[in-house]
């Protein structure tokens, strides 16, 4: 009988780890949602061109959205079409799915990152 106790609370520890844990094996914490709500308009600026306003659409959950840039957008920003978060990370991806830059949260309304170009990238409220 107490080798049955011992199995179970034994079950119970570890399927309580598994519940911190994706699918991918990677922690919750580390798929987590955007740092801070995406939804709104946005201004996206790339280091040497002039900012455009970028609107941010939620998506059914906190980790991806749309993105309708209002024009104007340098480099290949003006494919944007939709936004993911990834560690922690917003990730801008073009029309077809594909990256165009990566920035973390700087200050609350303010993200910084670089394009996929390698040139400095920011993102305000």
């Amino acid at each position: 009988m107490r080798l049955s106790a011992t199995i179970v609370v034994i079950a119970l520890a570890l399927a309580g780890c598994a519940g911190d844990t994706a699918v991918s094996g990677a922690p919750s914490a580390a798929r987590g949602g955007a740092p801070e709500p995406m939804g709104g308009r946005w201004q996206l600026a790339l280091a040497g061109a002039s900012p455009c306003v970028v609107n941010f659409g939620g998506g059914a959950s906190d980790l991806e959205g749309t993105i309708a840039p209002e024009g104007g957008c340098a480099g290949n920003f003006y494919t944007s079409r939709k936004w993911t978060s990834e560690q922690g990370s917003i990730v801008i991806r073009d029309h077809n799915g594909q990256p165009l830059g990566q920035l973390t949260l700087a200050a609350p309304g303010r993200f910084e990152g670089k394009a996929n170009s390698g040139q400095p990238l920011t993102l305000m409220r």
